[in-house]
């Protein structure tokens, strides 16, 4: 028998190499089996929603509106904090000084206040100016002027920043005041920031149980989505179990319709929002201006437009797979 020469020999590769090129192509191609897998019931699941554009829009309607909502409620609390950390707060803390305190160690303490942290603004009224404001209000101006000497006290008035948000650095800034050896006697009307500061409190408390109201529906209405495309997929399902197919690949395309519904919804949600927003825009601008521009609406920032999309897409996911969860572990082929 004639042999073949040795340069038509198939060379073999070292043992090490071949085990090495074995094991990586095994992991590259079961990665991009997965990957394609996942883009595959990803693609089809949107090409599912598509196809039903009725059933669809109706469902992503009704998610929009709840997650609206809840976005809606939350952008009210933040502006009404704006709206109460911007407010004009001149008069919070009234300081009289001592009557042998002079205009200019008067002076001088407003500087220092006005120095201190947690102050925004600091207004000197001197006696004359105080006298004067007196006369224009009280209405008493002829009686006024037969006194012989000015009683009245010069007052500091101090604003401080942050004043109805922070009511605890209000009332620490006021002991510090109040305790200053030219202060004879320091004034505040702390009734009003408290009512104020709770009903923030309770608006934003109703806010976050409204948010989880509105999350449960949310996941109510995808669960019951998924359910319904789940039942009308039943021969799907076990025919595919009858192959070996897992609960996960079943599961795969489903969870991905709860991942558009709720991440569709979102976007649409942030649009609702924004258009109201925009409708009320001009309206709060007119009243800004009455209250000196001091306000002015805060819309959703991308880092919130970003935790919007994140929580919608969340909850389309953890709806649809708690069903999926219950409805498959019961889908059993007939032993007919």
């Amino acid at each position: 028998m004639k042999q073949i020469p040795k340069k038509y020999h198939k060379r073999q590769p070292k043992p090490e190499i071949q085990r090495t090129k074995l094991a990586g192509g095994n992991f590259i191609d079961k990665i991009q089996a997965y990957r394609d897998q996942h883009a595959q019931a990803l693609f089809s699941s949107l090409g599912r929603l598509v196809a039903s554009p009725f059933t669809s829009i109706m469902t992503i309607t009704v998610l929009a509106l709840a997650i609206s909502l809840a976005s809606g409620f939350y952008l009210l609390v933040v502006n009404l904090k704006l709206v109460a950390g911007n407010m004009d707060a001149g008069d919070n803390i009234s300081l009289f000084l001592k009557d042998q305190i002079s205009d200019v160690s008067a002076r001088h303490f407003a500087d220092a206040v006005r120095r201190q942290s947690g102050v925004r603004e600091v207004k000197f009224v001197s006696r004359q100016q105080a006298l004067e404001e007196f006369k224009i209000h009280s209405g008493f101006g002829a009686a006024i002027d037969i006194l012989e000497s000015n009683p009245l006290p010069i007052v500091i008035q101090v604003a401080p920043s942050d004043a109805l948000v922070k009511k605890s650095d209000f009332e620490r800034l006021f002991n510090a005041l109040k305790q200053a050896p030219e202060v004879d006697i320091a004034q505040i009307d702390t009734q009003w920031l408290e009512r104020l500061q709770s009903i923030l409190n309770l608006t934003e408390q109703a806010g976050n149980l409204l948010s989880v109201l509105l999350g449960m529906g949310v996941l109510f209405i995808i669960g019951n989505t998924i359910r319904l495309e789940l039942h009308n997929r039943r021969d799907e399902v076990i025919i595919a179990k009858l192959v070996g197919a897992t609960n996960a690949f079943i599961q795969r395309p489903f969870l991905y319709t709860g991942f558009w519904l709720g991440f569709i919804s979102g976007v649409a949600a942030w649009f609702i929002v924004t258009a109201m927003m925009l409708i009320l825009w001009q309206s709060v601008e007119q009243l800004s201006v009455l209250y000196g521009g001091s306000f002015h609406m805060v819309f959703l920032t991308l880092t919130e437009t970003l935790s919007l999309l994140l929580a919608s897409s969340l909850l389309g996911v953890v709806g649809a797979w708690g069903v999926l969860v219950y409805q498959l572990r019961h889908t059993k082929p007939d032993k007919s």
